[in-house]
């Protein structure tokens, strides 16, 4: 829904589907030099997981990619993830106007 939302709010987004890698997330991002990598975790592992994109993003010389996520993300690891190196974090009922809204403004055109 998110990716079909930043699309028609004239967004071009790669879906690259679940269950890729932080390592696959990471390569793809590189490879089609995207300006922001948007996450969503429903399993619980977004404290793991969101912060080694950041990390790899990073270490591979790009850490100028903005990361933003979303999913079941308890109150408590916003500010977690925050300080991890996420620009963005919208938990459960987050409106998509509010996402497209926020990547307008936070994510740099091409």
């Amino acid at each position: 829904m998110i990716a079909r939302a930043l699309r028609d709010a004239g967004n071009e987004v790669i879906y690259s589907g679940l269950h890729q890698t932080p390592e696959q997330i990471v390569a793809t991002a590189i490879d089609e030099d995207v300006a922001a990598v948007g996450l969503s975790s429903l399993s619980g592992a977004h404290l793991t997981l969101f912060p080694k994109v950041v990390r790899l993003l990073r270490e591979a010389g790009a850490g100028d990619i903005v990361v933003f996520g979303g999913g079941i993300i308890p109150d408590n690891d916003v500010k977690v993830l925050e300080q991890a190196g996420l620009a963005g974090v919208f938990g459960p009922g987050t409106s998509l106007t509010e996402i497209t809204d926020w990547v307008a403004a936070n994510v740099p055109p091409p």
